[in-house]
């Protein structure tokens, strides 16, 4: 799984997740083009597979030991802990057929949580767009 989380000082922005059959320069180059802005500013692990991450974006990556890690990677393990409760809790249990789509929709209501106030004006709008 391949997962960005956008790190504002004390709070998570916005996160994108993905299941993939294994972490290669495939996948990775994908997800990046689908998912960062050009030379955004990107840590990750040491994992070799997450080089290619160079040739677009301003990466640094580095092997962090696990009582550090959220020092580095602040909110990525915090995701992937909500990730979790969110399918044992909502769905208890998963099965990887259709892991795509959990994972869409855990994004879509985290990347959503602060719009709560707009979602009555936005229905309205779509209805008035929609008559």
């Amino acid at each position: 799984m391949l997962i960005a989380v956008e790190s504002k000082v004390k709070r998570a922005g916005f996160i994108a997740m993905q299941a993939v059959d294994s972490v290669c320069h495939e996948a990775v180059n994908d997800f990046v083009a689908r998912h960062l802005n050009a030379q955004q500013e990107v840590h990750t692990d040491g994992l070799a597979a997450l080089n290619i991450i160079d040739n677009t974006q301003q990466h640094e990556a580095r092997v962090t030991p696990s009582e550090l890690v959220d020092e580095w990677l602040p909110w990525v393990h915090i995701a992937i802990g909500n990730l979790k409760a969110f399918l044992l809790g909502t769905f208890h249990g998963v099965s990887g057929k259709y892991l795509h789509e959990y994972l869409s929709e855990f994004c879509y209501r985290f990347n959503r949580r602060k719009m709560e106030k707009e979602i009555p004006n936005r229905r309205l709008n779509l209805a008035i767009i929609m008559r």
